[in-house]
């Protein structure tokens, strides 16, 4: 009959916890058609794990409440300053202190550092101490044949301490292979930092080029609107003495306006490049600065080394190949660790326990990842005992036998994590080869393609500057100067463009061959 209560007090103790984990259903939106509406704090923050309140009007859009602590213009670097002119080499400094990328990698390798550290942990002891108080009742029923029955009640109480230690002395080399493990992971992450830095520097190199071409091609428009305007009162100065054309004049006025247009949108090209620079640092968008110039820059293609030897280097210090080898040699490691498993394993295991009052038990179980402590010597002494102390001392070795197949199948997953690891190391090398060589060849057209810009720019200078003489003179057409004015203008923004393509392609060559830690000069002289 006992028994019958207890089970039936049991069932609706448990009853309302079933509902417990559905019950989470009501965080989520009603419905898959209509709009969710959160409840929201004093500033507009979403409340987690709570519906909106009922006087709260639901939405009708798919627009999110605003949080009002989110609200806010990023302030500019107060560090720097807005009038000096900044080089490449102090936006790549700025850039590397405050670029959340870099930190982020930071995070991350020190992270993978203490994962070794914790599998470093396994090699030391375990040591717990724990304290219980308990009560216990135990009900006896005796009953013989021919005897008559009777019950009695034994009521103890008392407490524990107790401190243990296990230690595992000897597992044939499968901590010292998780070690390893764990070591290469870190170096993964340390190279993960090194080569988030090489992008970050790549990116606002790449940037800073970008927007010395917009500016560049700013100057060229403004040049070309002079030039424009120029044309158009020589056209008018013609034609005020009669010797030229309402037609001219229109011409020019034509011109003028497409010079004028093309200016404003290289201002506007020149500002979009500049955003795209802070984007690249990291920094707010509201600072302001002055960029350096770099067209007085010379480029030449004599610095370019010879392919085998770009390649050679490249292969060595490469972050994606340096990661293969690392993860090879991780595989390698969990590949011993896997065989060890099928190894006995040696321990040693002890406490030391002080029992006040007549509590008899033989554990203390574990709370979380502290592991139970067992083997309890227990009240040997009657119920009556007030103060007792005990020990235990187990030496040990556990061998296993018979798991299913769960260690043979980890087994094939570490050969096989192995075969790829090496796969992908000859993949990694591949594409390496592949990248630095198209990065070289675009590099060397890119030079190719700078010369032959320049030549053509002074050509088509000299052609614009002779035939505005010529027209002013009365010997030369209206047509001929506006069509060698679009032509300069296209001549310099070829040049422009060759040049910060140049650049871009070393910084991209230097990318590729893992040499990017500063400032990538190595075709400039």
């Amino acid at each position: 009959m006992r028994r019958a209560v207890a089970l039936v007090a049991l069932v609706l103790f448990s009853l309302p916890l079933v509902g417990c984990a559905t019950s989470a259903l009501t965080m989520a939106p009603d419905r898959p058609d209509s709009p969710w509406t959160p409840a929201t704090g004093p500033n507009g923050e979403i409340v987690p794990g709570e519906r909106a309140a009922p006087e709260q009007p639901m939405s009708s859009t798919y627009v999110l409440p605003p949080n009002h602590d989110l609200a806010g213009i990023p302030p500019p670097s107060s560090d720097l300053e807005r009038h000096r002119a900044y080089s490449l080499p102090e936006l790549i400094d700025i850039a590397q202190s405050n670029n959340p990328a870099t930190r982020v990698a930071w995070d991350d390798a020190r992270t993978a550092a203490l994962v070794a550290g914790i599998a470093e942990s396994t090699f030391l002891p375990i040591v717990s101490a724990g304290i219980v108080e308990g009560y216990q009742k135990v009900h006896n029923t005796l009953s013989l044949p021919g005897v008559a029955s009777g019950s009695s009640d034994v009521t103890t109480q008392g407490n524990i301490s107790v401190l243990a230690i296990q230690w595992l002395l000897f597992d044939f080399g499968e901590r010292w292979a998780l070690l390893d493990v764990a070591k290469q992971g870190s170096v993964i992450s340390n190279i993960a930092f090194t080569a988030v830095h090489q992008q970050v520097i790549y990116n606002v190199s790449l940037a800073f080029y970008a927007n010395a071409a917009a500016r560049a091609r700013l100057a060229s428009t403004a040049q070309s609107l002079r030039d424009a305007e120029e044309v158009q009162a020589a056209a008018q100065d013609r034609y005020k003495h009669g010797n030229g054309t309402v037609v001219e004049v229109a011409q020019t006025r034509q011109a003028t306006a497409q010079a004028r247009l093309e200016r404003v949108q290289a201002e506007g090209a020149a500002q979009n490049t500049y955003q795209a620079l802070i984007a690249a640092m990291g920094i707010s968008p509201m600072t302001r600065l002055t960029i350096a110039d770099i067209s007085r820059r010379r480029l030449s293609a004599a610095m370019i080394a010879s392919v085998d030897r770009i390649v050679s280097a490249a292969l060595a210090q490469r972050p994606d190949m340096l990661t293969g080898y690392a993860a090879q040699q991780a595989s390698l490691a969990n590949l011993r660790a896997a065989q060890a498993e099928f190894l006995p394993k040696v321990f040693v295991a002890a406490n030391g326990t002080r029992g006040v009052g007549s509590l008899n038990v033989t554990a203390i179980p574990g709370i979380n990842e502290q592991l139970p402590v067992v083997n309890l010597p227990g009240n040997q002494l009657g119920s009556s005992i007030k103060d007792e102390l005990g020990g235990t001392v187990l030496l040990g070795a556990t061998v296993p036998v018979y798991d299913g197949g769960f260690r043979a199948a980890l087994l094939a997953q570490a050969r096989d994590k192995v075969d790829k690891a090496d796969a992908t190391l000859t993949q990694i090398r591949n594409e390496a080869v592949r990248q630095i060589v198209v990065a070289r060849n675009t590099l060397t057209t890119s030079l190719s393609a700078y010369n032959a810009s320049t030549a053509l720019a002074a050509a088509a200078q000299t052609t614009f500057n002779a035939a505005l003489a010529a027209y002013r003179n009365g010997v030369g057409a209206i047509s001929d100067v506006t069509t060698a004015e679009r032509q300069l203008l296209a001549a310099k923004n070829a040049a422009t463009d060759s040049y910060s393509t140049a650049l871009s392609a070393a910084a991209t060559l230097a990318l590729a061959t893992g040499l990017l830690g500063s400032t990538p000069n190595r075709v400039e002289r």
